[in-house]
C-alpha cells in the first residue's frame, strides 16, 4: 500500500520522542531531520520537505511544547496539521455552475489513466444521483473511442463520440447534446501523449477555450514519483489546471507525488484512484491521509466504503438471523461476498487505528477466502442450510468439486462451528441469559 515506507519511518521516528519524558529542542531537532530523510526517502520534493520540516521545528520548540505533559503527542500532533496542509487542507470538490450541465476536461499523459478514470468519475456522479454523458476526445490513440464506449457502458453513462471529427467541435457538439438532453456532467477524454509536445497543449487550448470547462483535472500516475509532479507542474503552467486525480495510490508506491503536488503547483488532488474497480475512486481527504500516514487509521473512508459498496439490505437480513442463531453456510457465503466488495483485506485493516503500520511484514492471502467460498459453492442447497449433515462422503465429493482436500472442508466447517457457538454466546446476552461472556474478564 501507498505510504508503508514513510509511514514506518514516522513511526520509528515518533517511537524515540515518546521513550522520553521531557524534549529538548535538539531532541526536536533529530527527529526532524530524521522525518526530513523519510520524506525525501518516500521521493517528496526537497524543498518541499525542508519546508515542511522547518515549520514543524519552529512549532514544536515553542515553550507550549516543550513544558507540555505530554510533548511527544504535541510534536505528532503538529505533523499532523502540517501534513494535512501540506496536502491541502480540506477536501476539494467539484465546480457546478449555476447553470449546469458542468463541464470537466481530462487531460494527462498517455497511460496515465484518463479514459478509465473519465468512467470512474462517471460512475461515481452516477451513483450520487447526476446523469453525467462521457465525451471521446481521444481520435489519435487506437481503439481510444471503443475503450471509452466499454468503460462507459459498464459505468451506466453514455458516450457522446463523432469518430475522427475534430475534438474542439466534438466538444461544442457534446455540450449542445447535454443541454437538449438534460446531462449535468460532461466529461471530456482528450487525447494523451507519450511525452508533453506543443501539438498537443494546443489541442488542449482550443478545447479549453471553445466549452469554457468548469474543472480541468489532470490524471497522474503516482507510482512515477517527481515525474508526476512535473508533469502536473507543466499542464498547470500552460492549461491552469483546477485540479488532480492521483492513479494507483493502492499500489506500491512511495508517496511523493501525493505529498509534492499540492504544494509545488497550488491545485488540490481532487481524487485518488485506489484500484481497478469502477467504485475504486475516493475524493481525496488530505487530513485521513495524514492520519494514514501517521498510523492513526481512516475509520471514516473505511464507513463510507462500507456506505456504498455494501448490499444494506443484505446486511439487515444476514445481521438479523445472526442475532436469532440461525446462521447457515449461506450467511457465510454472503459475508465472503460482502467483505470482497470492500477490496482487498489488507486495505481494509490498514486504515484501522494502530494497525496500519504493522501490515508491512504480514502476508494476507485474500485468495483464502476465494478458496472458502468455493467450498460452500461445491455444496448442494440443502447442505448449505444443513451443514449437520455432512458426512464423510460428502466432504470428499464437495472437496473433488472444487479442487480441494478433505481437510480444507474440514477447517471450513470448524472454523463456522466455532463462529456459531460464539454467536450462542451473545444471543444469550441480548435475552438475559448470562451476565457476562465466559472466559472474559470483567
Amino acid at each position: 500500500m501507498a505510504f508503508e515506507g514513510l509511514a514506518d519511518k514516522l513511526s520509528n521516528s515518533f517511537k524515540k520522542l515518546r521513550s522520553k519524558g521531557k524534549l529538548t529542542e535538539a531532541d526536536v531537532k533529530e527527529a526532524m531531520r530524521e522525518v526530513r530523510l523519510a520524506l525525501l526517502e518516500a521521493d517528496v520534493n526537497y524543498k518541499v520537505a525542508k519546508e515542511f520540516t522547518k515549520k514543524v521545528t519552529d512549532r514544536a520548540v515553542g515553550s507550549e511544547v516543550m513544558e507540555s505533559l505530554t510533548p511527544a503527542q504535541m510534536v505528532i500532533k503538529i505533523v499532523n496539521e502540517e501534513l494535512t496542509s501540506l496536502m491541502g487542507g480540506t477536501e476539494e470538490r467539484l465546480k457546478m455552475p449555476a447553470h449546469p450541465p458542468a463541464i470537466i476536461m481530462m487531460c494527462g499523459l498517455q497511460g496515465a489513466g484518463k479514459t478509465t478514470h473519465a468512467a470512474k468519475l462517471a460512475y461515481q456522479l452516477k451513483s450520487q444521483g447526476h446523469r453525467p454523458l462521457l465525451v471521446a476526445g481521444d481520435i489519435y490513440r487506437p481503439a481510444a473511442i471503443k475503450q471509452l464506449q466499454v468503460v462507459g457502458e459498464k459505468a451506466g453513462a453514455p458516450v457522446f463520440e463523432k469518430g475522427t471529427q475534430d475534438p474542439v467541435l466534438t466538444a461544442k457538439e457534446a455540450v449542445r447534446h447535454a443541454k437538449d438532453y438534460g446531462n449535468d456532467y460532461v466529461i471530456i477524454d482528450t487525447a494523451g501523449r507519450l511525452q508533453i509536445d506543443e501539438q498537443l497543449m494546443e489541442e488542449l487550448r482550443r478545447i479549453k477555450e471553445a466549452v469554457q470547462p468548469t474543472d480541468i483535472l489532470l490524471v497522474v500516475d503516482a507510482m512515477t514519483g517527481q515525474e508526476a509532479v512535473n508533469v502536473a507542474k507543466t499542464f498547470d503552467d500552460l492549461l491552469d489546471i483546477t485540479g488532480v486525480i492521483l492513479t494507483k495510490l493502492d499500489g506500491d508506491t512511495r508517496g511523493g507525488a501525493a505529498l509534492s503536488v499540492k504544494a509545488v503547483t497550488g491545485k488540490p488532488i481532487k481524487f485518488a484512484g485506489t484500484g481497478e474497480k469502477l467504485a475504486d475512486l475516493e475524493v481525496f481527504h488530505p487530513d485521513r491521509m495524514a492520519s494514514r500516514i501517521l498510523g492513526m487509521g481512516d475509520v471514516l473512508t473505511l464507513i463510507e466504503d462500507a456506505q456504498t459498496k455494501l448490499d444494506e439490505k443484505a446486511a439487515q437480513k444476514t445481521a438479523q438471523r445472526l442475532m436469532q442463531n440461525k446462521m447457515d453456510l449461506n450467511d457465510l457465503l454472503e459475508q465472503f461476498q460482502q467483505v470482497k466488495k470492500m477490496g482487498p483485506i489488507k486495505g481494509i485493516l490498514s486504515k484501522l487505528p494502530g494497525v496500519g503500520n504493522k501490515l508491512d511484514d504480514v502476508d494476507i492471502d485474500d485468495r483464502v477466502m476465494d478458496r472458502s467460498a468455493a467450498i460452500i459453492l461445491s455444496m448442494t442447497p440443502y447442505e448449505r442450510s444443513h451443514p449437520d449433515c455432512l458426512n464423510a462422503s460428502r466432504k470428499k465429493r464437495i472437496a473433488a468439486g472444487c479442487g480441494m482436500k478433505v481437510e480444507d472442508v474440514n477447517r471450513l466447517l470448524n472454523q463456522f462451528r466455532q463462529t456459531q457457538k460464539l454467536l450462542k454466546q451473545f444471543g444469550g446476552l441480548g435475552k438475559g441469559k448470562r451476565r457476562r461472556m465466559p472466559n472474559l474478564p470483567m
